[in-house]
């Protein structure tokens, strides 16, 4: 039996027809966007545009009514100065010399200025920070300097702090501070090693001494780099040497001290061969 013919085949499977916009057609038949692709509707875009410039004029009208606040308005400005930390200053000497601008507004004031200013006027002044305390006041945050030695100035004492820094002038030596005496009259390595390096020197064996020998030190005696004495109480001497190998000369006199309590010198100028004389 014959199979079907070509056109009882074409008959039956109608060929399907293609959109002419060249898309798959829908049920409703071709796109109602006219085949125009998404986004390209010139309506949403002209919302979608007003709603990026009412942003842009938001954005814009927010950072000025910011600006305003900060710097335009009475609602921000310095108002107060408060100084803490202060030990032997007090805190009006602190808010004087800082000079900041009171009635100013808050955001202005220059606060690296303000502690530029106070650790040039005030050398007791180890450091210091000036902080905006909103709304109205600027914080002066002050860490004073500690006196460790007092050196001999004719009849004056100059306060020495750890970093070896002359900060004050006094007539008397601050109570329970060691005297530092600088003898370099006759002393070989003077051209070699001047007042400020000395000095130096005594600070950095200061440091070492465990707490209960600088409670009985009255004195650090300094002749040279490497001819650096101390004078306890009782009339007791050490003889420390350089401020070389500090922490075990230290420690080499904790131990003679506690070995001969009635020893009146101790010389720990060389920590593997210490000696104790005297009674």
């Amino acid at each position: 039996m014959a199979g079907p013919t070509t056109a009882e085949r074409g008959a039956e499977h109608p060929p399907e027809r293609s959109d002419t916009s060249g898309g798959p057609a829908g049920p409703g038949g071709p796109d109602a966007s006219g085949g125009r692709p998404p986004g390209r509707d010139p309506v949403r875009r002209r919302i979608l545009l007003r709603r990026a410039l009412i942003g842009c004029v938001a954005a814009v009208l927010l950072a000025a009514g910011a600006v305003w606040a900060l710097y335009g308005s009475s609602w921000l400005r310095t108002e107060e100065v408060r100084a803490t930390g202060t030990d032997v200053l007090t805190p009006r000497q602190v808010e004087e010399a800082a000079a900041v601008p009171v009635g100013a507004p808050l955001a202005s004031v220059d606060t690296d200025a303000v502690e530029a200013r106070l650790r040039e006027a005030m050398p007791r002044i180890a450091s210091v920070e000036a902080v905006r305390s909103w709304p109205h006041a600027i914080e002066l945050r002050v860490v004073e300097r500690t006196a460790v030695l007092a050196l001999e100035k004719g009849a004056r004492f100059a306060e020495v702090d750890a970093e070896g820094v002359q900060f004050a002038t006094a007539d008397k030596a601050p109570r329970g501070v060691p005297l530092v005496r600088l003898d370099l009259a006759g002393s070989p390595g003077a051209a070699r090693f001047d007042a400020d390096r000395l000095l130096t020197e005594a600070v950095a064996v200061r440091g070492d001494l465990p707490a209960r020998v600088v409670r009985e030190t009255a004195s650090l005696e300094v002749r040279s780099y490497d001819d650096i004495s101390l004078r306890l109480t009782g009339d007791r001497r050490v003889l420390w040497g350089s401020s070389e190998h500090g922490p075990a000369k230290a420690r080499t006199l904790a131990a003679l001290m506690k070995a001969s309590p009635g020893a009146r010198q101790f010389d720990v100028s060389a920590p593997t061969a210490p000696a104790a004389a005297g009674s």
